[in-house]
């Protein structure tokens, strides 16, 4: 039996079973002028990876948090349907298009059923509310999804994964960069609720250096947070940030940051061993605000993981975790977990 977690209105027990999610498995494929070789991610999935072969990769199971519970992540083309097992109260498993909220920019969003009948009275039982985002390339090379609940005083139980549906040949000189968009739910340790987030992303690669894995570099721009209902917040949170530790009762107190316009920039941490034969790449990221003192602090920090796809090496997919201290409240973390797709 795994550790309980905390729900909003009551404590539960949870028990499971282990499993691997992923979209639609990638078929194995074999290439013989490529060398299986490991991988610079530390996700499980794919166990022989390389630049010849497809590849998934999924969040790591961690019962203190609830992350990397949902498995077998499958969608319905035809019904236009996510199905999601291992997540407790979130209906029958699949997930409808939502109504409110249907899409994100290029990437798609789904919501379980809000009720499910008891199965010998057909006596209605609420659910808890669970929001998926699904990110395709146009060329269907590459995919992710995003699963995360709001209902849990902690994170709650969700996953992510993302995959390429082929091989990748990796040029060995040159570089390149490669522009896209990026969507992504924001849940809270400390408090309830849910919350979207879009932005753009620009990704640089030079293929010649380092010597010790390609250099990359990144950035995520732009970014705007909604509510559940699609709200634009992001003046709300701007609002939080420029006004921490003002006193409201003196007029010439000095907040701890500078006046912020915008949120702050997402920047890949830059460094050779980034990236590896297999078309992976993951790496540090965050994102820094200016103190009043002039001096720069961390605001979020967290994790990329990615993975290069094509004969042109012409698209990138991957997955974004950081976290933050939410200035809107005293004591409550933001987890941000988003995806991109990228195209030279």
């Amino acid at each position: 039996m795994r550790k309980p977690m905390t729900a909003l209105a009551a404590v539960f027990v949870f028990t499971a079973c282990d499993g691997n999610p992923f979209l639609t498995e990638p078929e194995p494929t074999t290439d013989p002028t490529t060398t299986t070789t490991t991988s610079v991610i530390s996700l499980p999935g794919t166990e022989n990876p390389s630049a010849g072969v497809s590849i998934y990769r999924y969040e790591a199971l961690d019962s203190a948090s609830g992350s990397g519970y949902a498995e077998s992540i499958s969608y319905d083309a035809t019904n236009d349907q996510f199905y999601v097992d291992n997540l407790a109260f979130d209906g029958d498993n699949f997930y409808e298009r939502d109504t409110v909220v249907p899409s994100l920019g290029p990437f798609q969003v789904y919501e379980n059923d809000s009720f499910f009948s008891d199965s010998s009275t057909g006596t209605p039982i609420n659910q808890f509310q669970h929001k998926a985002i699904y990110g395709v390339s146009t060329s269907g090379q590459t995919e992710f999804a995003i699963v995360r609940t709001g209902q849990y005083v902690g994170y709650g139980f969700g996953g992510f994964l993302y995959q390429r549906n082929n091989g990748v040949t990796l040029p060995t000189s040159g570089q390149a960069v490669y522009s896209g968009e990026y969507a992504g739910i924001r849940d809270f340790l400390g408090r309830g609720g849910l919350e979207y987030v879009t932005g753009d992303t620009l990704i640089a690669i030079d293929f010649e250096d380092f010597n010790e894995g390609d250099g990359v570099r990144g950035e995520i721009t732009n970014r705007q947070v909604f509510d559940v209902n699609g709200n634009n917040i992001t003046p709300t949170l701007i609002n939080a940030i420029n006004t921490a530790g003002v006193d409201p009762t003196d007029p010439t107190s000095i907040g701890t940051y500078a006046n912020i316009t915008e949120l702050p920039v997402l920047l890949f941490t830059v460094g050779p061993g980034v990236g590896d034969a297999n078309g992976e790449i993951t790496s540090g990221l965050n994102s820094h605000l200016e103190l009043s003192t002039g001096a720069l602090q961390t605001y979020e920090d967290g994790t990329y993981y990615a993975m290069i796809s094509g004969t042109n090496a012409e698209e990138i997919v991957g997955v974004v975790v950081v976290t933050s201290q939410d200035p809107r409240y005293t004591g409550v973390t933001a987890r941000e977990t988003g995806g991109f797709v990228v195209y030279r």
